[in-house]
């Protein structure tokens, strides 16, 4: 009979209020958690809510930083396996690949969590990502509400065929479906959802369109390198941009409100980490868990940004 995730995780929480905190009774003492590139706030923020939870429980943590390179991300989760890990949290660090850890480590019997990207074809035991399609809806919605419900939109997406690049796109689709007045005029991909390509690729895009009024980067780096090609071209009175994910930099640059960057969607980051954190214990103890587990994103803006960036979710 499966035990009930009720009575695990109640256990867990005791060990996590007790004063000498250990792993003892919560049947694993040790995870791997393996992130694509902890320069990125998005990842870090998860790793802080896994360390300081499992932490708590007594529960060792080993990370491995792939650098956004898949080769490299599979050859650490290897490596993570013959040092005895009793579960794995898994972000891919792409699209290719990204089956191939899931894959070893359930075939060494080690309960997967996968977090923010769903590995097609090779699902872990559950998987714990943001509401991509509503809320990148709602940011695109959003932006294209302050143009008016009309102009030229261009998208900056995240790394091709991974979870939120698509899902995000998806929400975003419906929203320029919905106005007609809107055309978007281009669209381009990025590798590492970074604030040198959000500039990089911008910039080119209003060389190519100057009439461009709309910008949603998939990810908060990439909107906010995005605002920043609009200053250089002096576009500020007539580009809005709209980005994903409420890192840390991109709500502080809102709470300022003094670019051309005015809207996000804050994910809640730490508590995906200790949701994941929960989510592992309960598979190691033979508890089921739901396939897909989906926290809201909060449309953020520079009303309310404050409140995000004094307590981040």
């Amino acid at each position: 009979m499966k035990t009930s995730i009720k009575s695990v995780l109640t256990a867990a929480l005791l060990a996590s209020t007790a004063s000498a905190a250990s792993a003892e009774g919560i049947g694993i003492e040790t995870i791997g958690l393996a992130v694509p590139n902890l320069q990125a706030d998005f990842f870090n923020q998860i790793k802080l809510g896994v360390e300081g939870y499992a932490g708590n429980l007594g529960i060792e943590v080993i990370v491995v930083d792939a650098g956004n390179d898949t080769a490299t991300q599979v050859s650490q989760v290897q490596d993570l396996i013959t040092q005895g890990i009793d579960a794995f949290i898994y972000i891919p660090a792409g699209a290719a690949a990204a089956a191939v850890p899931t894959r070893l480590a359930r075939q060494a019997g080690i309960p997967v969590i996968n977090v923010d990207r769903e590995p097609e074809g090779a699902p872990g035991d559950t998987v714990i990502y943001g509401e991509n399609v509503v809320s990148a809806y709602q940011v695109c919605d959003h932006i294209i509400g302050l143009a008016g419900g009309e102009g030229e939109m261009v998208v900056i997406h995240g790394q091709r065929g991974t979870t939120p690049e698509v899902q995000r796109f998806e929400g975003c689709q419906m929203a320029i479906d919905e106005n007609p007045g809107v055309t978007l005029v281009d669209q381009q991909w990025s590798e590492q959802w970074s604030p040198d390509e959000g500039f990089q690729i911008a910039q080119n895009m209003l060389q190519a369109n100057p009439n461009v009024s709309i910008i949603f980067g998939q990810a908060d780096g990439l909107a906010m390198g995005a605002a920043q090609a609009v200053a250089v071209a002096g576009l500020e009175d007539q580009v809005i941009v709209g980005g994903y994910d409420g890192d840390v930099a991109a709500l502080e640059s809102l709470v300022a409100c003094d670019t051309a960057f005015v809207v996000t969607a804050t994910q809640s980051t730490q508590a995906m980490g200790v949701l994941a954190v929960n989510s592992a214990i309960a598979v190691a103890n033979g508890a089921s868990v739901p396939a897909r587990q989906i926290p809201n994103a909060v449309l953020t803006t520079c009303d309310d940004a404050a409140a995000f960036v004094e307590n981040h979710p």
